[in-house]
């Protein structure tokens, strides 16, 4: 290819994006928090990335417009729930939009929670301040410090890719 193919101002298509992406496998987490009138908000995100470990940074990115997205902002806090492979159905479900999806799952919440923890299905649960936010199209970028994380199972992480959720292989022996 030629160096000035290369430089040709070209945008890849939003569905030849979705498919380069769904070949990137990444872990999936439910992120919640709670609005200005105390209602419970949350949904499925696979965006999740460290950033810093001094402070213990980390990103998400959701989706414009969304009631969790303006929930994290007015709130200035969040708790990202890491799922196990047993929180499949919790994926599902607050991927789908239901409105009563905290009605269909277990949770619990205490004064030190940035949102609500989804303590059955989430293997680690980090709550979360916002540090920064930067919109990039349709999506925001939320960088949120650590404040505190939680351990709640031993269980292997629920991943995403190729459009289908998946469970982490099991070890091999070397």
């Amino acid at each position: 290819m030629t160096e000035s193919a290369l430089r040709t101002p070209t945008v890849a298509t939003a569905d030849e994006f979705r498919t380069m992406m769904s070949g990137f496998p990444t872990g999936v987490s439910v992120i919640t928090a709670t609005d200005e009138d105390g209602a419970e908000r949350g949904m499925t995100c696979s965006s999740v990335c460290s950033v810093s470990l001094d402070p213990p940074v980390l990103l998400i990115c959701l989706r414009h417009g969304s009631p969790t997205l303006d929930a994290v902002v007015r709130s200035g806090a969040f708790t990202v729930n890491l799922l196990h492979a047993g929180g499949r159905g919790t994926a599902e479900l607050f991927a789908s939009g239901n409105p009563d999806r905290f009605g269909l799952v277990p949770w619990e919440s205490d004064p030190a929670a940035a949102g609500p923890h989804l303590v059955t299905d989430a293997h680690t649960i980090a709550d979360c301040e916002v540090v920064l936010t930067q919109r990039m199209g349709d999506h925001v970028t939320v960088y949120g410090e650590a404040r505190r994380v939680t351990r709640q199972a031993d269980e292997a992480p629920l991943l995403y890719g190729l459009r289908q959720f998946r469970d982490w292989p099991a070890a091999q022996a070397g």
